[in-house]
């Protein structure tokens, strides 16, 4: 293989991707140009199928375009659109401690609470982001302060509702793994010791709780201090999910100075993964597996969804810049061969979001609560920066 030419290929493809199709996609169709943020239930060519807002997408979207800002090109179109979703989000989807909502609907009206974080996580480095594009400090320390609310409401007993009643304690991998990008994404606007406290913190959470070397799996749910909980449940692997804690781990450990550890950590995690989530019939990334190879409960379990295969690009570009060995390029060739011949739509642009195993389309819309302008734009964003990096450190 010509790794430069590769690397250098790809990154082009990322960046153009990203400036002529997915970016365009979701500022012409998307984007509320009368209320403020983000639609994001869009069928296959744009046409608006529900005016229901996602919170938690103001927020993921605000990220991506002030991300896209700062590291591909300032464009001005991608800052306000940054701004809009953020002052959505001030302006609606509050309530009175200082919570988010996640549904809303166009105007801001509040529909739902859950009781996760994640709409607060993706506020915050919206925030984040948007300060260090606008220079406006003021969003940073907001989101710091959001951070600050997670972190409350994470670590006080009661304020939750627990997921399961008293008679089965369980801890999920989500919110620990989800809080080292949030705290390393604010940092980057405003270093603060609670952020790298927290990194610590799930850090040695996942290692401790989560991994599980006896299945070479990191397990979705588990008991308070890590017990193995051999139901349905608690033996699910979800191995999209484990692969971006893979990155978020290795990410960490470049900004360490490529901490040993950490790189050591990151590498495992993404091979155990690979060999759970690789389809060798097919290609792609399942969604679910079974750590003692019962079957998987979920009915969704043998499609291939969008984002676990944007997650593994990214993986396995950070473990190549992380050790220069060919077997992860060979892995990122394998993964992108697959997604780019399935997901992107030629017609209407962006990418399918819900196939079969075998790569057929299983429902053709661009949006909904749950899919958006995150994961696809954010792979190529990262992607892009990695091949940079590679092309500057490894070649």
């Amino acid at each position: 293989m010509d790794v430069k030419s590769y690397i250098n290929d790809w990154q082009k493809s990322y960046i153009n991707d990203l400036t002529g199709n997915i970016m365009p996609f979701w500022l012409e169709h998307g984007l509320d140009r009368v209320n403020g943020g983000v639609y994001t239930c869009l069928d296959r060519d744009g046409t608006l199928m529900d005016t229901t807002k996602s919170v938690w997408f103001q927020g993921r979207f605000g990220f991506i375009a002030a991300h896209a800002y700062n590291e591909i090109e300032k464009k001005p179109e991608w800052l306000e659109a940054s701004k809009s979703c953020i002052d959505f989000i001030i302006n609606h989807c509050i309530d009175e401690n200082g919570r988010m909502y996640f549904e809303v609907k166009a105007d801001g009206t509040p529909l739902r609470m859950r009781r996760y974080l994640f709409s607060e996580s993706f506020a915050a480095i919206a925030m984040a982001e948007y300060a260090i594009a606008s220079g406006d400090m003021r969003y940073a320390e907001k989101a710091l302060d959001i951070f600050k609310l997670i972190l409350k409401y994470k670590n006080t007993p009661g304020l939750l509702e627990p997921k399961y009643l008293p008679t089965m304690e369980s801890q999920g991998h989500s919110l620990t793994m989800i809080l080292i990008n949030t705290a390393s994404a604010i940092r980057k606007a405003l270093p603060d010791p609670i952020l790298t406290r927290q990194i610590d913190e799930s850090l040695g959470a996942l290692e401790r709780y989560f991994v599980h070397p006896e299945f070479e799996a990191v397990l979705e749910t588990v008991g308070p201090n890590g017990e193995f909980i051999d139901t349905i449940t608690g033996r699910t692997i979800n191995p999209g999910h484990s692969i971006e804690t893979a990155w978020f781990i290795l990410e960490e450990a470049r900004h360490r100075g490529w901490d040993k550890h950490l790189t050591e950590l990151g590498l495992k995690i993404f091979n155990w993964s690979w060999k759970w989530g690789w389809d060798k019939e097919f290609g792609g990334i399942i969604n679910f597996r079974d750590c003692r190879n019962f079957p998987s409960q979920d009915y969704s379990q043998d499609m291939k969804f969008w984002w676990p295969q944007c997650e593994t690009i990214i993986t396995s570009l950070y473990a190549y810049l992380a050790t220069g060995d060919e077997l992860y390029l060979k892995r990122h060739h394998q993964i992108s061969e697959w997604a780019y011949t399935y997901l992107p739509d030629k017609e209407y642009g962006e990418w399918y979001g819900y196939l079969h195993r075998d790569g057929s389309v299983a429902q053709p819309a661009k949006g909904n609560i749950f899919k958006g302008p995150f994961h696809v734009p954010r792979m190529m964003i990262k992607s892009a920066e990695l091949c940079k990096e590679i092309l500057a450190n490894r070649i």
